[in-house]
């Protein structure tokens, strides 16, 4: 077992009162996409021994031994854990420029990823710890150049970014959400844990899901504190096709992260 996934486990394991865990159904574990790009798998989530279930993306290219850029991809509410390797030109734009996609499930489809709590508590601290497993079997699999590991989501998912990030400051080269959706009343204060990481924040005006002034809120935030950040705000763009079926604005995140290197040292 991966030595950074072990120690997630041990300190989840610290914090269950007994050997329950929160009911998954069936549905969590679907697949939509059916690409033979893409690969299906599946792997025991060490705190309660389940078999869940993550989908990766390695570009033709790939040579063991070589340092590859990898990206994490966090799905919305009620997606599947393969959703966002559907969305239009992300894996032409990930073979194109050599990246390793992964997208975990996030253990239910609405955990959240730790980024708000959940009916069952343990949902949302299983959810994310899904993802850094997942992120710990990718480096542990694949050379996976260490300065190069974006992490990217879409509406949940963007919430699940920015709280994974802020948990994790100098895992991360860069980050990119679509339409994020953190808590209404959340300051977003927090994000000065995470001020040094590049962001790039994309946005719809006429999103019904995710209202515009609360990312513009978000994104004043990142002006008032110097943290490196690119805004896109797209007039009369909606929640999810603007991203799910745009070629044009799923390119945006892939060329941000091409260009994007760690530039800040490791955590002190």
């Amino acid at each position: 077992m991966p030595r950074h996934y072990s120690f997630l486990a041990a300190i989840l394991c610290s914090i269950c009162f007994s050997s329950a865990w929160a009911e998954r159904s069936v549905e969590d574990d679907e697949q939509l996409i059916n690409d033979p790009r893409v690969s299906h798998r599946s792997y025991v989530f060490e705190p309660t021994g389940e078999t869940l279930p993550y989908a990766v993306f390695v570009p033709s290219t790939y040579q063991a031994g070589s340092a590859s850029p990898l990206i994490i991809a966090l799905h919305g509410l009620g997606r599947t854990y393969d959703w966002l390797m559907g969305y239009e030109g992300f894996l032409d734009y990930a073979e194109a420029t050599g990246m390793i996609v992964a997208t975990p499930l996030g253990y239910t489809r609405r955990g959240w990823y730790g980024s708000r709590a959940t009916p069952d508590p343990m949902d949302a601290a299983y959810s994310e710890a899904d993802v850094m497993a997942v992120l710990a079997m990718m480096r542990e699999e694949f050379s996976v150049d260490e300065n190069r590991i974006y992490l990217y989501g879409h509406s949940m998912g963007g919430a699940g970014t920015y709280h994974i990030a802020t948990k994790n400051p100098y895992v991360f080269a860069a980050l990119a959400v679509a339409a994020p959706a953190p808590l209404h009343d959340l300051a977003p204060d927090g994000l000065a844990a995470i001020r040094h990481i590049p962001t790039l924040v994309l946005q719809g005006t006429a999103d019904d899901a995710v209202p515009v002034d609360m990312t513009r809120r978000w994104v004043r935030e990142m002006q008032a504190i110097g943290m490196p950040h690119i805004y896109v705000e797209i007039e009369g763009a909606d929640h999810s096709l603007f991203i799910s079926q745009n070629r044009e604005n799923m390119r945006k995140v892939i060329s941000f992260f091409d260009i994007v290197r760690k530039h800040y040292p490791p955590a002190h």
